[in-house]
């Protein structure tokens, strides 16, 4: 008896994720028609089926979703399976996929990726830059095999690991009335032109709920997709921001002038760590992985 081949079950997903014949062959990196083909071999094989199509989109049909939702645990399974021979020999061995933040990414892994490849030459390590929801979806579907990401982050099946605790800073000109306050409070930024990411970016969330602020107590002009984005904007006069320290450290401000400044609260800070999926089989590797971040931000 025929069965579902491993490649059939990862074009009806991505015929799932995109509901586009043309969109789901670009994210498989074959051509439609390679797609298409494969999607009929799938139907054939299970004598249903499985897609509805149209001039205008694709839909799946009932039984088309129980098994796209088969599918996925399939796939999901086949990658914990590569990651267990990956990581069954010495740890950092093979490669791992790591998702990282962009608020994180800039300013950890320039000096984690040369440590990595100071330790461990053989181990290949690669990363995927992105927003939080994107990372984590990848990491459920087993396109990623852990993340480097704000805590915490709603997720399903997932362990964490707490590494470090990143404080929030004041960016102001030092022209502004907060740039000479002592002691700086995080309520002295109620009724301020607070410069933040736009949605999506948990940054922004963080921060404000680290300073205890709502979006009604605060004004934002302006709402960027970077850090330095918003850094030259401060630096223009146009409001203030929060900026991570670790961010401060790599010199994200540079020799903008602006003041940097420490909140008298010790709490104003967000917590970095790891995400994987409760059933991956390299969860040890991944806490040396997370040993290793831990101690490079404490040197």
């Amino acid at each position: 008896m025929r069965q579902p081949t491993i490649k059939q079950l990862r074009y009806l997903c991505a015929v799932a994720d995109h509901q586009h014949f043309g969109q789901a062959a670009i994210a498989s990196h074959v051509s439609q028609s390679t797609l298409s083909a494969g999607i009929l071999e799938l139907e054939e094989t299970l004598g249903v089926s499985l897609v509805e199509r149209n001039n205008r989109k694709v839909i799946l049909t009932p039984v088309g979703d129980e098994v796209v939702e088969r599918a996925r645990e399939l796939l999901v399974g086949v990658e914990d399976m590569v990651s267990l021979c990956a990581g069954a020999g010495e740890p950092f061995h093979g490669k791992m996929r790591m998702g990282v933040i962009p608020t994180v990414a800039p300013y950890l892994l320039p000096g984690l990726l040369q440590q990595i490849r100071q330790r461990h030459p053989a181990f290949q390590l690669y990363i995927r830059e992105d927003l939080s929801q994107p990372l984590v979806d990848a990491l459920q579907t087993g396109e990623l095999d852990v993340l480097l990401l704000a805590l915490p982050f709603p997720a399903d099946q997932v362990e964490t690991m707490p590494l470090l605790e990143d404080e929030f800073l004041l960016a102001c000109p030092d022209s502004h009335a907060l740039a000479g306050l002592t002691p700086l409070r995080t309520t002295d930024l109620k009724g301020e032109s607070l410069l933040l990411l736009e949605e999506g970016h948990c940054l922004r969330d963080h921060a404000l709920e680290a300073c205890k602020l709502r979006d009604s107590q605060i004004t934002v002009p302006y709402q960027a997709t970077s850090l330095a984005t918003i850094v030259q904007m401060v630096a223009n006069g146009i409001g203030i921001t929060l900026l991570p320290k670790m961010a401060v450290a790599a010199g994200i401000a540079g020799s903008t002038g602006l003041v940097i400044k420490q909140f008298h609260q010790t709490n104003v800070t967000r917590k970095i760590g790891l995400m994987w999926r409760k059933k991956t089989p390299r969860r040890v590797e991944f806490r040396q992985l997370g040993e290793v971040i831990s101690g490079l931000m404490e040197a």
